[in-house]
């Protein structure tokens, strides 16, 4: 099975990561440098500010991100070096670019709005990236179901100096009696907090944000769509035209080949298949219920590598974190360890809390390294986490038969396509493991992705401190 697989990927993997051969660059072998457009240049700089859709730091501690993955395909196909700057906000990412302290600025949107003297200091790359503007409101007011039931209302903030300026111009102009306001926020999730806690009632933002916010705001919901769009798109100095050129080829690249696109679904659109109802539950169970076995999952992480909230999130999928949950099928304890696969671990007390959850922290990683060495995260944990649910054969099977249908078998956004397939006859009469309930396996890794976002959100990634305080040794 695995060497099918390796003899077909080649080109699929060569295609989503090299992102086809480069064409406006080339690499000096004297000196060491990349020549973008015949200028040398060793390091890629680039401004970013935390935010979830974009750029981030992921529980292993590493950056991770829509637009971070982007650019360090267009820095490794490149041969660049990328050096990551830190911005505050908005405004601070612009001033980075017009004192020449980054190359590129992550996190804008394309706006030339009033050809303004600053605009004219820096250049935009095409945009890689559309998203529609949603208009959000705090629940413990009436939802506004039109523009009619905003004006007179509370006042719309939206980011200041984040491109939305053309959109409100342009609704101001057809709603005069709607009140507008841009606040200085340092990311789209400080905005959220402040909708969520009341500070501001109503604000504009992108669709995509508003996804990756829906399980963390539960205060925060969706008024109406606005009927306008935004564009990602990069921004270089205005000296720097032969990098915005470069960068314009690598976009037209990843949009034509797909990267873009997986991407797009991996970060924006996995099913966040939590209610705003069992979000809320979850959310009041971290704060009752995860201080009594926070440290299960902390010494496990120290014991086997794998990330503490994700082995939490995993727990809570499997049993509520109950130490006790004992399923129809057999299954027992926090981490609902099967009887067979206890006896491969070693593990002699499915019902004891601490063993339980190191036997399911090493079952897990032990899944994950039997994949191929070359599938990148996050899609290795993903692959792994359907095959902690109906076993790693019947993902190989998926695997398999997203390589016939000229998927790439190691994006879990591909394989998770075949998966449901496994249930139907048709498909899995020539597989090697036969049926399996895939499209369980499917419901499953975007559950624990949702409650993993929110512990990621809500959880540090330290607890040595909190520990100590608590008197733990």
């Amino acid at each position: 099975m695995a060497r099918k697989i390796g003899r077909g990927l080649a080109p699929f993997f060569f295609l989503f990561v090299v992102a086809c051969s480069p064409s406006t660059h080339e690499t000096n072998p004297d000196t060491r440098v990349s020549l973008i457009g015949g200028v040398p240049f060793s390091a890629l700089s680039v401004a970013y500010s935390p935010n979830p859709a974009g750029w981030f730091v992921n529980g292993n501690g590493e950056f991770s991100g829509f637009e971070y993955d982007l650019l360090r395909a267009y820095s490794e196909e490149a041969h660049l070096r990328l050096n990551p700057v830190h911005a505050a906000d908005s405004n601070e990412l612009r001033r980075k670019l017009e004192r020449d302290k980054a190359s590129v600025s992550t996190g804008l949107f394309y706006s030339n709005f009033g050809g303004t003297p600053r605009n004219a200091k820096i250049l935009w790359t095409t945009p890689y990236f559309t998203s529609d503007v949603l208009l959000v409101y705090n629940t413990d007011q009436r939802r506004p179901r039109n523009w009619n039931d905003v004006v007179n209302s509370d006042t719309v903030v939206y980011i200041k100096d984040a491109g939305m300026d053309k959109v409100v111009y342009e609704l101001s102009q057809r709603y005069r009696n709607v009140r507008w306001r841009a606040v200085s926020v340092s990311s789209a999730d400080a905005l959220f907090e402040q909708v969520n806690s009341g500070a501001y009632s109503l604000a504009l933002v992108p669709e995509h944000q508003a996804i990756l916010a829906g399980n963390l705001y539960l205060n925060v919901a969706t008024a109406f769509p606005t009927g306008k769009t935004l564009k990602m798109a990069w921004a270089v100095p205005a000296n720097k035209p032969f990098l915005r050129d470069s960068l314009n080829a690598f976009i037209a690249r990843a949009k034509e080949n797909g990267t873009i696109d997986a991407l797009a679904d991996r970060y924006f659109y996995h099913p966040q298949l939590v209610n705003r109802f069992d979000a809320g539950v979850f959310h009041e169970r971290i704060t009752k219920d995860l201080p009594a076995i926070r440290a299960l999952f902390y010494d496990a992480q120290n014991e086997t590598g794998i990330e503490w909230r994700l082995l939490a999130a995993l727990a809570y999928q499997e049993s509520q974190w109950d130490p006790e949950a004992t399923s129809e099928t057999g299954v027992r304890g926090l981490m609902q360890i099967t009887m067979d696969t206890a006896r491969y671990l070693g593990l002699n007390d499915r019902l004891n809390p601490q063993k339980s959850v190191v036997a399911g922290a090493y079952y897990l990683r032990q899944l994950k390294n039997r994949f191929p060495e070359n599938i990148a995260e996050p899609d290795r944990t993903w692959l792994a986490l359907a095959s902690y649910n109906i076993g790693i054969g019947h993902v190989e099977d998926a695997q398999q038969l997203a390589l016939e249908r000229g998927l790439n078998p190691w994006l879990w956004t591909d394989v998770r396509k075949m998966l449901p397939l496994l249930a139907q006859p048709e498909f899995n009469k020539n597989t090697r493991y036969g049926y399996a309930k895939g499209g369980t396996a499917v419901i499953y890794v975007a559950r624990i992705r949702a409650y993993y976002d929110i512990l990621l959100h809500r959880e540090p990634d330290n607890l040595e401190a909190e520990l100590l305080l608590a008197g733990k040794d």
